[in-house]
């Protein structure tokens, strides 16, 4: 076992799975670039097609936490609302506390099914992520400047227009942060100075929420989306250091959601009322992370653990990858190697330290001390 720990952890494995998700990252862009000529005449097949091509990419990052690091994700939810999010629209309001929190949110829905209706509502910069950035274009996440003249627009059009003529029976999910950045102590000082100024409930645990987003995308939903869904993910102290890179290294990260849904009838539609009612929210979730905190589970805190056990398709779509990507490039790689000139391998030696740093680059736009300082200065909400 150790020793299939350290081959997990190697530079060769995982280089080997930066490639394949490199490669056939590329294939997928190229299909769903390809699949654009669709949308000039039926959009709800474009929709239908791109939900399961991003499939071929998201289930590449469920296959390294399932599978390849056996991390796992325990759930408490209440059984009646685990029914309801298979079948609905819905926003996910989840705390951004940790570099691999989405990924627990991505192995949950996995597990439920709905990962191909993943959205989110990120930065402008996250277009420019090769592979993953443009499937989140191709599947018509929403992406802000951080300008609020210009976000007020860019909300407000891009959700009407996925609201058009989404295909019957099939459902997303956006994934907002209401901080509008991953947690550090630095920001959260900052924002609590604001907090005092307003006269809002200081947190413990999160940055001060920004309401004008979440109140523009509810004022938008025009009664389609029916449910806010309020995820709170704790990672335990005996699992390994909650990182990509740790998930990379194939090294067991231990995660537990504690999840809640709220019927958007119940949240005031007024500017006002939506952002009162988000204040709130988050004085409730600072609350359910302090007993994480505290008993380093959820366990205990209001709602039953529900077990949904893993599933094969993730494994089986990166088997496929590897049959179709990994083996045949093993193959020409050896009679490359075996046949070409030195320069010719020198160049080639080149290109993989390339390659290395660019899965390092990726890796780094999900670590916390790499992540932007929005946050770190004060501003209106």
């Amino acid at each position: 076992m150790h020793i299939y720990n350290e081959f997990k952890s190697s530079f060769i494995s995982i280089a080997c799975i930066g490639y394949i998700f490199f490669v056939s990252g590329l294939i997928i862009n190229f299909l769903q670039l390809c699949s654009c000529i669709i949308w000039l005449f039926n959009k709800e097949l474009y929709r239908k097609i791109n939900c399961y091509l991003a499939l071929g990419i998201w289930s590449q990052f469920t296959f390294l936490g399932q599978w390849w690091s056996q991390s796992d994700c325990v759930l408490y939810i209440n059984p009646d609302d685990l029914e309801k999010v298979r079948k609905e629209h819905a926003i996910v309001i989840m705390n951004h506390k940790y570099d691999i929190d989405w990924l627990a949110g991505w192995m949950i829905c996995q597990r439920l099914g709905i990962m191909q209706g993943s959205k989110i509502v990120g930065k402008q910069s996250l277009k420019l992520v090769p592979i993953v950035g443009w499937c989140w274009i191709f599947t018509e996440s929403i992406f802000l400047r951080r300008i609020w003249e210009s976000d007020r627009e860019t909300l407000v059009k891009d959700l009407r227009k996925i609201l058009a003529n989404y295909p019957e029976n099939y459902f997303f999910n956006f994934l907002l942060f209401c901080e509008g950045t991953r947690f550090t102590e630095n920001k959260r000082i900052t924002s609590m100075k604001t907090a005092r100024e307003k006269g809002l409930p200081e947190l413990k645990h999160h940055i001060l929420p920004r309401t004008k987003g979440f109140t523009l995308l509810l004022q938008g939903a025009e009664d389609r989306i029916t449910g806010i869904y309020d995820l709170t993910v704790g990672f335990k102290k005996n699992g390994a250091e909650p990182t990509f890179l740790s998930i990379l290294k194939g090294r067991s990260c231990q995660a537990e959601m504690f999840i809640r849904r709220i019927p958007i009838s119940e949240i005031p539609k007024d500017t006002q009322g939506c952002s009162d009612w988000v204040h709130k929210l988050y004085g409730e979730k600072d609350k359910i992370y302090d007993y994480f905190v505290r008993h380093d589970t959820f366990e205990g805190n209001g709602i039953d653990r529900v077990t949904i056990p893993r599933n094969y398709y993730d494994l089986l779509i990166q088997l496929g990858w590897v049959i179709i990507v990994g083996i045949p490039s093993i193959f020409y790689l050896i009679k490359f190697l075996w046949t070409s000139s030195l320069i010719a391998q020198f160049i080639f030696l080149i290109l993989i330290i390339l390659a290395t740093i660019g899965v390092r680059a990726m890796i780094a736009v999900t670590e916390t001390e790499r992540g932007s300082q929005y946050g770190e200065t004060q501003k209106e909400n």
